[in-house]
């Protein structure tokens, strides 16, 4: 199964908000106020999505954390 892992990038934008944005997309999956509510968003989608990998990015564009994240009734996700 395995596959591509897909990504969704928390960035900044010039005006101070923030964006969840898929890799090559012109326009931002969603827009927030803060990096943290972005963050949020970007979790819930990756979840959502599975296989999806939140990619980070600090105030000067840096990647800070990548995560990813499976769905939650991925039959490869183990107890624990």
């Amino acid at each position: 199964m395995g596959g591509k892992k897909n990504q969704i990038h928390v960035v900044p934008n010039e005006d101070g908000t923030w964006a969840n944005k898929k890799p090559n997309a012109k326009r931002a999956s969603s827009l927030h106020q803060t990096q943290a509510e972005a963050i949020d968003s970007a979790r819930g989608q990756a979840k959502r999505e599975g296989n999806t990998e939140v990619i980070i990015h600090g105030r000067d564009g840096k990647i800070r954390n990548p995560n990813t994240y499976k769905r939650k009734d991925d039959p490869r996700k183990t107890k624990g």
